[in-house]
């Protein structure tokens, strides 16, 4: 990628069986994959790490990065009619093309990601598309991904940026900014529940708020901050952790690594999943930030 593109001081490439970027500059520090466009750390200047990842992650060529920020499309969860696909999607585990790369006058740096539909995508999903994904890096981080409809019938997908953050202890924190938003319990056989109050974490959750577009709000008292999860463009919002069992039935995730962790992921999925026409484009985004 270095030979094809010109990148600023604030970005160095990193070789390996995963090639990535890492971004240092005035506001923050970065790790970006190719694989799957996918943001693997931020931790802003005078800050702890905001988003978590697995020591058991697989870092493989074709195998999810298991933490940060996944990039789910065009189906979120299993496939509905062909389950033998990846879940969440083929984005995540293919290779992305780094096509653009700057500082910005305010010394926060942004890179931009492509991935177009080509024979491999085809192979499980026959539609045509390009995706492309800004990460900017400043005081908060900000992640966009735009959907373009490149082929001449209408594109139906789901997609959802599958944020794992930080935390001390999950059983200590609470989410903010979901109060009365009904939501369906995927650990309770989907049944549709109401959120009262500030959700808290005492058992797996796994929570699917649909027609939710608010910003989210993580108090985490041991490590004295609050993590502010905004976003736009998204319909759906996702509250995950696994708990005991769950954590320990994953290969890719540590037995003893769930209380660290929470996901609160913006999505287009089920009933708020999305068409667009031939030509049309669609913007997802999010921004993290301690507040």
């Amino acid at each position: 990628m270095g030979s094809l593109l010109s990148l600023p001081p604030t970005v160095t490439e990193v070789s390996g069986d995963l090639p990535a970027v890492t971004v240092c500059n005035r506001h923050a520090r970065a790790k970006v994959f190719l694989q799957g466009a996918h943001v693997a750390s931020f931790r802003p200047v005078g800050q702890g790490e905001l988003l978590w990842m697995s020591v058991r992650s697989l870092f493989a060529p074709g195998k999810p990065i298991r933490g940060g920020i996944p990039v789910c499309f065009p189906w979120f969860g299993m496939h509905a009619g062909r389950p033998e696909l990846p879940a969440h999607g083929i984005a995540r585990l293919l290779p992305w093309t780094l096509t653009g790369a700057e500082d910005l006058p305010d010394g926060s740096t942004r890179l931009v990601l492509g991935l177009q539909s080509s024979v491999e995508t085809a192979a499980s999903w026959p539609q045509s598309f390009a995706l492309t994904y800004s990460v900017s890096v400043g005081a908060a981080l900000n992640v966009a991904l735009e959907v373009r409809n490149t082929g001449a019938q209408p594109l139906v997908f789901e997609e959802a940026l599958h944020t794992y953050l930080d935390v001390a202890d999950v059983r200590r924190v609470g989410v903010e900014g979901l109060a009365g938003a009904r939501y369906l319990d995927k650990v309770d056989g989907g049944i549709e529940k109401t959120q009262t109050g500030t959700l808290t974490f005492t058992a797996e959750t796994d929570r699917v708020f649909p027609g939710t577009t608010g910003t989210c709000r993580v108090d985490d008292p041991v490590l004295g901050r609050r993590i502010v999860v905004a976003k736009t463009g998204s319909a759906t919002t996702v509250i995950w952790n696994p708990w005991i069992a769950k954590a320990a039935r994953m290969p890719d995730f540590g037995d003893e690594e769930w209380p660290g962790m929470l996901c609160i992921e913006a999505a287009n999925a089920a009933a708020d999943h999305l068409t667009l026409a031939p030509g049309q484009t669609q913007v997802m985004a999010q921004t993290i930030s301690v507040g």
